[in-house]
């Protein structure tokens, strides 16, 4: 079997057209992990096996080339990451050339999701960007012959502080080069940064704006064909046999095959119609004729899988959590009050719609251009379908048009990967609106059941959440674990700073056929729902404060605490809002970070409510960009309200009942709510993320501003806004 490796020294000056000596510093099996003390490495200096990521590249013409192992999706990756590495090297952001990994395997984690990519590696790439500013300073000083001391680095130049004499980083790295690289250099002050924590032009937006940005979906490769997928809508059915007859009269369709989707344990077949543009291939696929044997799943409807959800939730469960003795607890305790909660299936509807374009160079090595959330998870996918080493798979990561957790799977690709061996020419796949707002996968339904008591003088006794739902893993795993709590559908329940006596918490496994995917923060957006939304009902029938109750339930001091106290002040909470306003509050914590938010709605003429504004405290530790959070944070507030009052995905027959935006609505822009953002950035050594913390607080922060306007109480998303009053 052929290998490549384009990691080592030869591949790497080929590949990035260096001549000569250049400074190139990176590490040994890269890992991002902040508790590993990785070794850097200067690439001229090691032997051409040696398995070195360069991070950073400056050659003898002064061009500094950084790279990006993070894929920049909308929420500024292309940026932030590359910028670690540039604040330290002293050189503008808007100076480099900025080049993404391609899930070669020394480059570590390289995937976009949990809220993760500046968490991970902060300090390591910040220790590139300074052992490089070093090297270069000692060079300079060696060359001047003057101590390094009087020499600082600016600008992508040395100067020497006595003299002013000045040397580019080009003239310089032919010496850097052959120094030995310190494992431990000094980083920057905070106060001396001149890009973290700064509002910094992305150098991604010119692009996009200008239409010059190459997403997954404009990858163009010569000799390229398109290919459309005819799949069952609905999941687990077979195929019977298909007539191409009418396809194959479609002008430009050039052949029609059989194709397979692999998600998890699932393969779906697919009947993919080949031609030479993507409208061909498309009106080919709608004159195919196909039998499907729905082998059952066609009597599957939403109704009834909801009812076995609530029937479920008289059983006890797994716990998940336990503190003190609940079930005693809450017998003994005089007032009791009891809440379920419903948050349906959602899409994740990224804008770009799953698309990937393939080409096989031999029977052993393939070359992939896609929009991906991780590059190593599509080399991994297409090495599984395809029985190929991940080492033979390039992957040609372009800019995603969203991702939100879709594109945190490889399905599309390895799809792609099976249709362009079988046509053996360049194949473009692309999914309509249709099928991905149909072949899902889907963020999973999940039902809570609530439980509290209340002593006399209105202090919580007693706390449960027990979570119905299905399992993502479980839909994807044929080796789940029924037995023991799946972690991920009981994110965060358990772990807020809430201060309650005796608390379990509990899991009840739903089982399903439809795929399941992580969508933007998890299952946090649909339990922060229930979880936000109880604490509220407690707090009401305490008769106290929603944001005061919190707060008595916090006595010790936390980030979470702190968080809400910040949140009262930015909000003005205690200030009297006009009359038929209501506000409400809500906080979530969970592996990605931390968040609050306060909503305003008010009652309208024509018994609608409408959203007003919603106020967010987001904790982070450390900030790149603030633009960039604040951004981040406006489109968690986007994602947040349109999972609370837009359409979920429901089932009748076997299949989505939603089938594009007229059905499967967004927000639109006349309906967004002002939002205000408050960045708590104090310094601290955890570094927390941003993409998804500000999401999970929305649903519920909302739907207790409605309680506030309304008196109504809701239990069930989404909600209509319309028909509140």
């Amino acid at each position: 079997m052929k290998t490549t490796s384009s990691l080592d020294r030869r591949n790497f000056i080929r590949l990035s057209g260096l001549t000569g000596a250049a400074l190139a510093l990176g590490f040994r099996s890269f890992a991002s992990d902040e508790v590993a003390e990785p070794v850097l490495y200067n690439m001229e200096t090691v032997s051409e096996s040696f398995g070195v990521t360069p991070f950073v590249i400056i050659d003898k013409t002064g061009l500094i080339t950084i790279m990006n192992p993070k894929p920049e999706m909308g929420q500024g990756t292309f940026q932030s990451v590359p910028s670690l590495i540039a604040e330290e090297l002293e050189v503008a952001i808007d100076k480099v050339i900025i080049k993404q990994t391609g899930g070669e395997a020394a480059y570590g984690q390289q995937t976009a999701g949990g809220s993760s990519s500046v968490r991970t590696g902060y300090m390591q790439l910040r220790k590139t960007g300074a052992a490089a500013r070093e090297m270069l300073i000692t060079a300079a000083s060696q060359i001047w012959q003057v101590p390094v001391t009087e020499c600082y680095a600016e600008n992508a130049m040395v100067i020497h502080k006595p003299s002013g004499k000045k040397l580019g980083y080009g003239e310089l790295v032919e010496t850097a080069s052959k120094l030995p690289v310190p494992q431990s250099p000094v980083l920057k002050k905070a106060e001396d940064f001149k890009i973290l924590g700064k509002s910094v032009d992305r150098p991604d937006i010119p692009l996009k704006v200008s239409g010059k940005a190459i997403f997954g979906i404009d990858a163009d490769v010569p000799g390229m064909v398109y290919a459309s997928v005819e799949r069952c809508p609905v999941f687990g059915s077979k195929l019977v046999s298909y007539d191409d007859k009418g396809a194959l009269a479609v002008k430009g369709v050039l052949q029609v095959i059989k194709s397979e989707r692999v998600y998890g344990k699932n393969k779906y077949e697919g009947i993919a119609v080949i031609a030479d543009n993507y409208w061909s291939a498309l009106q080919g696929r709608k004159a195919l004729k196909i039998v499907w044997d729905y082998q059952g799943f066609d009597t599957f409807n939403s109704k009834a899988y909801e009812q076995s959800l609530r029937d479920q939730s008289k059983e006890e469960g797994l716990v998940a959590h336990s503190v003190g003795d609940f079930d005693k607890a809450y017998v003994e305790t005089g007032h009791k009050l009891e809440a379920f909660y419903e948050t349906p299936m959602v899409s994740h509807s990224p804008m770009e719609p799953m698309n990937c374009t393939v080409q096989w160079h031999d029977a052993n090595t393939v070359e992939v251009w896609v929009s991906t959330q991780g590059p190593a998870i599509i080399k991994r996918e297409i090495s599984q379908t395809q029985g190929i080493a991940p080492e033979n798979i390039k992957v040609n990561v372009l800019f995603n048009g969203g991702g939100f957790g879709r594109r945190l799977a490889g399905d599309f690709a390895n799809e792609a990967a099976g249709i362009a061996k079988v046509v053996g020419k360049p194949v473009k796949v692309i999914w309509t609106r249709e099928d991905d707002t149909q072949m899902g996968p889907f963020r999973p339904m999940t039902y809570s059941a609530m439980k509290g008591a209340l002593s006399p003088d209105g202090k919580v006794v007693a706390f449960q959440h027990k979570v119905i739902s299905p399992s993502i893993g479980a839909t994807q795993n044929a080796k789940y674990d029924k037995t023991k709590v799946d972690k991920t559908m009981v994110e965060g329940i358990s772990e807020q700073k809430y201060e309650f006596p005796n608390m379990k918490n509990a899991f009840v496994l739903s089982e399903t056929h439809i795929p399941l995917a992580p969508w933007r923060s998890v299952t946090s957006s649909t339990l922060a729902f229930a979880h936000e939304c109880f604490i509220d009902e407690l707090a009401i029938q305490a008769k106290k404060d929603p944001l005061a109750f919190r707060l008595e339930l916090m006595s010790k001091e936390s980030d979470a605490r702190k968080v809400l106290l910040k949140i009262k002040e930015f909000s003005k909470w205690d200030q009297p809002l006009p009359k038929g306003w209501g506000r409400g509050v809500a906080q979530y914590e969970f592996f990605a970070g931390l968040a609050a938010h306060v909503v305003e709605v008010s009652r309208q003429a024509n018994g609608s409510v409408k959203v007003e504004k919603v106020y967010c405290v987001i904790d982070l530790g450390t900030v790149v960009n603030p633009d960039n959070v604040k951004a981040q944070v406006e489109g968690a507030v986007v994602m947040g309200i349109t999972a609370a009052v837009k359409d979920g995905i429901i089932f009748e027959k076997g299949k989505s009942v939603q089938t594009n935006f007229q059905n499967n609505k967004m927000l639109r822009i006349n309906e967004m709510p002002k939002v205000e953002v408050l960045i708590l950035a104090d310094g601290g050594p955890v570094i927390k993320g941003v993409g998804e913390p500000g999401l999970p607080p929305v649903a519920p922060a909302l739907a207790n501003a409605v309680f506030a306007a309304t008196g109504k109480r809701i239990r069930r998303l989404p909600m209509d806004l319309t028909k509140l009053i």
